[in-house]
């Protein structure tokens, strides 16, 4: 015997909503109570409601896909900034759409295919060494730019960057380290710029000194983490401790360590800043400034789909608090 298709009134009944807030679950959760907005899924499960997605698109005049564009595919940062999309978007009825803004020869070329392609409701961009020129096209699709910015009018999602930077810093002078260093990230870059303001800003506030060799550039990946170990190494003055502004550079930095023979913290202290899986796996386990990346994922989708509801491109910042993990590779500065 056939099985009776379900329909929404039937999620609607279960769920002991109206077919409206159903509706509505689907085609804006953002606008939705958390536990109306679980009840409406767990009724969709338990009934195998279907959506025809492609028939409420072509009603919506909409695709029902966003572009997620990301300076480096490979990142494993990236991992729950998009889960946090995901867990927005796919309830919405959104599919992503993601691309490497870094693959092509010219990033801001790249970006301007996406906003002109007519491929996707909107996008979440994760890349500020792009020119806000590239944003500059009349008709294009609402824009939210996520961790990374480029200029006010943009909505955007990030975190206390500076602050971040301050309380590494001063977690290592309570420590009792007088002497302290910094890894930047790459030169132009939005994160790189705050974090060395926060750091300088911080050893000033403390009355510590801020020497030109102990700031090493590098550029958030690992490869410069351990150069930057190479480059410390060579100081006639080190550092005893470090603020490196990636996690993924830390990690370098300590693994060239050992390679040499040399240990953390008994050698110098080290501190990160993302809060990557690995970071508490190892040994010493990173002390680190948290970025909440599931957060910052599940604002940006939410904001951009209020932006395509509306139809509006401008929009506020929202800055997410971070959180400092302090672990194993922090320590007294080695007497």
């Amino acid at each position: 015997m056939d099985r009776k298709v379900a329909t929404i009134q039937d999620v609607a009944r279960i769920a002991g909503v109206s077919t409206a807030t159903v509706s509505r679950t689907l085609s804006k959760p953002s606008v939705v109570a958390r536990s109306t907005r679980e009840a409406v899924l767990d009724a969709i499960e338990t009934t195998g409601y279907r959506i025809n997605a492609t028939a409420s698109n072509l009603r919506r005049q909409r695709t029902g896909t966003v572009i997620v564009l990301l300076p480096d595919i490979a990142n494993p940062f990236f991992s729950q900034i998009l889960a946090g999309l995901a867990s927005v978007l796919t309830p919405a009825q959104y599919g992503m759409l993601i691309a490497d803004t870094q693959s092509g020869p010219d990033p801001d070329e790249q970006l301007a295919h996406y906003l002109t392609s007519g491929q996707a409701d909107g996008v979440i961009l994760l890349d500020g060494t792009l020119s806000p020129r590239a944003l500059d096209i009349p008709g294009r699709p609402p824009v939210v730019m996520a961790c990374e910015w480029m200029d006010t009018t943009t909505p955007s999602v990030r975190v206390e960057n500076a602050r971040g930077a301050a309380l590494a810093v001063g977690h290592l002078a309570r420590l009792g380290h007088r002497h302290i260093g910094h890894v930047t990230g790459p030169t132009g870059n939005v994160l790189s710029e705050t974090r060395l303001e926060g750091f300088r800003d911080a050893l000033s506030a403390l009355g510590l000194p801020l020497r030109d060799e102990w700031v090493i550039e590098g550029d958030f990946s690992m490869d410069s983490g351990a150069a930057a170990a190479r480059a410390w190494l060579a100081l006639d003055s080190r550092p005893t401790g470090l603020f490196l502004s990636s996690d993924q550079m830390a990690v370098g930095f300590m693994g060239e360590l050992q390679r040499r023979g040399l240990t953390v913290p008994s050698d110098v202290s080290v501190v990160g800043f993302d809060n990557i899986e690995i970071a508490r796996h190892l040994s010493p386990g990173l002390t680190t400034v948290r970025q909440p990346r599931t957060r910052i994922g599940v604002r940006a989708a939410e904001m951009l789909l209020s932006l395509i509801d509306t139809g509006l491109l401008e929009g506020p910042t929202e800055m997410i608090e971070v959180e400092f993990m302090a672990r194993e590779s922090s320590a007294a500065p080695p007497r």
